[in-house]
């Protein structure tokens, strides 16, 4: 995996460190966001196992390198620095919580301790594999908790920002809860169950609608979808009743929803087709979901595009990898707006709410106190690997249990104005006193 992947002033950072002789000091540093993104309550954790991927196979090669060399903001680094660069990997260890975890503002759910070299230039890989596929399991967790246990596949690749954001929107959108996407990449990579139907094309390509749905039914049998509202949607439902089984069900694209699905289930029901599915698609989210679900619409499953893949209405997730160890040194910023913590944290989480600790500290586990979970655990140590990362689905199953348990007003689409509680540890404010008024003291110092 290439050392590439990242900004020019975090290699430029690497070399001066190098030259500064700070290369192979031990740093830590945190991801979290400062701030809930618009219109979440929650954000579900994903994208680990992508970062980990870019962690273990981390290096340059030698025309890598030359390029860099090239570069005229590296005319005055030395050669030792590029051969530093020519046998880098990533040794250090990192700390994650789960994939599928809800996270929240200021609680870092990724923690990175390597030499100082390592842990900067890998800052921008892990920032956009993760919060990228946050966002949209985030996305998917919503739509499907209003769905009330409908189906929902993800249908978003040909709207993603590129076909690679696709593959992994797909696998983001199954950790969020949807039963499988329509992107074969992903079903292929991640053991992802796949789906699809027939696209309007396909009902032009033939001379009648009664013989592509027949041609159709030929070649997928029980796994039989047909679109049909290429022509009308009400006669479409009557020509797919007509041909019978084998199929799985019928798709409505187009029109008004609610009203097209209780008539096309009247007509399945008449012809006996009472096993028969109703998919609907035409540029859903959970609003529209939640619509459907409150009026009562006869709606089996949906599949999700665009907003999905896109989590179109809320698409930034503002995540920040920050230092805060340096060689035994606890690290922090007092900027106005983008203060951190110092040292590094663990969340610890309780029946109704989350603290965030010292690293060291053990909440929970006394006797008498509420028993409460660890949230960050061990994934990689020296730079290997703990032991095998859970796969998509385990993913998948951690979100449902983890969603499950979060108060009602967390889960809503809406602002409740009931925040979710996360409190700072008492020692962990001491630390940042105690950091905070070092820093004044050092400041004046010079200032003298």
């Amino acid at each position: 995996m290439t050392g590439l992947l990242t900004d020019l002033y975090q290699l430029t950072m690497a070399a001066g460190y190098f030259e500064a002789g700070k290369a192979s000091e031990t740093a830590t540093f945190e991801l979290f966001f400062r701030r809930l993104p618009r219109y979440r309550n929650y954000v579900l954790a994903a994208g680990l196992a992508q970062a980990i991927e870019f962690l273990l196979n981390l290096k340059f090669t030698s025309e890598e390198i030359d390029y860099l060399r090239g570069l005229p903001q590296f005319q005055r680094v030395s050669e030792g620095f590029f051969d530093a660069l020519r046998c880098l990997r990533f040794t250090g260890d990192v700390f994650a919580m789960p994939e599928g975890t809800p996270i929240f503002a200021n609680e870092p759910f990724l923690t990175v301790r390597a030499p100082l070299i390592e842990a900067q230039i890998v800052e921008t890989y892990l920032l956009a594999a993760i919060g990228f596929q946050s966002l949209v399991a985030t996305k998917a967790s919503r739509i499907v908790e209003v769905a009330g246990g409908r189906a929902v596949v993800d249908f978003g690749a040909r709207r993603a920002h590129s076909p690679e954001a696709g593959v992994l929107a797909g696998r983001a959108s199954y950790i969020g809860g949807c039963i499988g996407t329509s992107n074969t990449e992903t079903g292929f990579r991640y053991g992802i169950p796949v789906f699809g139907t027939a696209a309007h094309s396909w009902v032009q390509s033939f001379a009648t609608e009664s013989e592509a749905f027949a041609r159709l039914q030929d070649l997928l049998g029980d796994a039989t979808a047909y679109l049909i509202d290429t022509y009308d949607t009400i006669e479409g439902a009557r020509t797919a009743a007509a041909l019978g089984p084998p199929l799985w069900g019928v798709r409505l694209d187009s029109g008004n929803l609610v009203e097209l699905s209780r008539e096309v289930r009247r007509i399945l029901d008449d012809a006996g087709l009472t096993n028969a599915k109703i998919m609907a698609t035409s540029d859903l989210n959970e609003y529209k979901v939640l619509e459907f679900a409150a009026a009562g619409a006869p709606i089996d499953a949906f599949g999700v595009g665009t907003d999905l893949a896109t989590s179109a209405d809320s698409p930034t997730l503002g995540v920040v990898y920050k230092l805060v160890e340096l060689d035994g040194r606890f690290t922090a910023k007092f900027s106005e707006d983008k203060q951190t913590l110092p040292g590094a944290k663990q969340v610890f989480r309780f029946a109704n709410h989350d603290v965030i600790a010292c690293s060291w500290e053990c909440l929970g586990c006394g006797p008498g106190e509420p028993e409460a979970k660890a949230l960050l655990r061990p994934v990689l140590l020296g730079g290997k690997l703990c032991e095998p990362l859970p796969t998509a689905a385990a993913a998948r199953q951690n979100a449902a249990d983890c969603v499950k348990r979060l108060p009602t007003a967390v889960r809503s689409l809406f602002d409740t104005g009931q925040d979710y509680r996360v409190e700072q540890s008492h020692e962990l404010m001491a630390l940042y006193e105690k950091v905070h008024d070092e820093s004044g003291l050092l400041r004046h110092r010079h200032a003298d």
